[in-house]
């Protein structure tokens, strides 16, 4: 049995978030269901074979124990998401509106790389550097 982990966030906005992402770093909407309260109960979007889970803020029980970094007033996880051209994803996340708290550069591990945050303060690692790259 193989394994896979797949992070999962909350947004104020999902919506709209959904949008955000899928521009600024090329994810596709794989499953996008709504709450049919203007929000997202749960979607799945995805960038070549990785996955990623969101969905609205709200007060229910699962909820709760999740908080978006904007009510948290800190950032407590960090994607990094393995892309081929770097470069290319550093311009239109830049031109999307994302605050780069790391600029592109060169890694001393390998790869290329900045780091950001969405409009609702999710910090995010981008590069080139693929880890699993060369493993078996």
């Amino acid at each position: 049995m193989s394994s896979t982990m797949i992070p999962c966030l909350r947004y104020e906005n999902a919506p709209e978030m959904i949008d955000w992402l899928c521009r600024a770093f090329g994810f596709e909407r794989h499953l996008v269901v709504e709450d049919g309260a203007g929000g997202i109960a749960h979607a799945q979007l995805t960038l070549g074979p990785g996955m990623l889970m969101l969905g609205s803020a709200r007060n229910d029980a699962f909820g709760r124990l999740q908080r978006t970094p904007k009510n948290l007033g800190a950032t407590s996880q960090s994607p990094y998401v393995v892309v081929a051209d770097a470069d290319d994803v550093y311009e239109r996340a830049k031109a999307a509106g994302a605050e780069i708290v790391s600029e592109i550069r060169d890694e001393d591990y390998g790869g290329r790389g900045f780091s950001c945050r969405d409009p609702e303060g999710h910090l995010w690692n981008v590069g080139s550097y693929d880890p699993w790259a060369g493993t078996s």
